[in-house]
């Protein structure tokens, strides 16, 4: 069975209408099922993750939040045991209420945990699964952040137009730092004996050594597999990586 493909991102206005309104920089996006203390189930919302603040959308279209929620105080994030199949449940502990979060599959799970846990507690988790190229989204989240809060900081409370400036971090977001290789990803798939890179037409290769041959190939060496280092230095070298997205 294919894995489910990410939601697409909300459409450019719609974003930019967003921004006008939240003054904060996007950093992940996604559907969440949210079950707040006043709610009696889980409501499905489109959920953007904006500077500290959860956002909270009727579907990815409304450029008018319904709700939000601040974790820059976050206590804790517990994971939650689930008998649903292909699912990831966790909840927010904060210091006035404990907000329950549930994810339509496990991957995407371990993304919102990572981006959730990397603004509030400024530092990239050690203990999420996600893939070197995930990785590296969270340390460049990371760095925006930071630079958010000086930013932030150095900004009189009473100046609501300076606040609304942090339309250049997200131009920052799509553009990689300078120290940074340029991610692409691509999903290869595991079918059988053999394993499919998922492009307009589908390729069929009998291993992974092989995956990485085609791309080495077909794009004259312009893309390469990378290894991420745990000492945060990110190096480009031959290690056979498979990236989903």
């Amino acid at each position: 069975m294919m894995a489910k493909k990410p939601p697409k991102p909300a459409p450019r206005k719609i974003f930019q209408e967003r921004l006008k309104i939240t003054a904060l920089p996007l950093y992940f996006e996604g559907f969440l099922l949210v079950k707040r203390s006043e709610y009696q189930e889980y409501k499905r919302y489109w959920t953007e993750l904006r500077g500290t603040t959860l956002f909270f959308y009727i579907d990815k279209k409304n450029t008018i939040y319904v709700d939000k929620l601040d974790i820059i105080d976050l206590t804790r994030l517990t994971d939650q045991n689930s008998t649903e199949k292909n699912c990831a449940k966790f909840t927010l502990v904060l210091p006035k209420e404990e907000v329950q979060l549930k994810t339509e599959n496990t991957e995407s799970g371990q993304e919102w945990r990572g981006f959730i846990l990397t603004v509030t507690e400024l530092s990239v988790p050690l203990h999420v699964s996600l893939l070197p190229g995930q990785v590296i989204r969270l340390h460049e989240v990371l760095e925006r952040e930071k630079k958010r809060r000086i930013e932030t900081e150095r900004i009189p409370s009473s100046s609501t137009e300076k606040e609304k400036e942090p339309i250049e971090d997200y131009v920052d977001v799509l553009t990689p730092m300078p120290a940074m290789p340029r991610i692409k990803h691509y999903k290869v798939m595991s079918v059988g004996n053999n394993y499919t890179i998922e492009l307009e037409k589908p390729v069929t290769l009998p291993n992974l050594f092989s995956v990485i041959d085609y791309f080495m190939k077909e794009t004259r060496g312009n893309l390469r597999p990378f290894i991420y280092s745990t000492d945060e230095t990110l190096e480009t070298k031959g290690f056979p990586v498979t990236s989903l997205k």
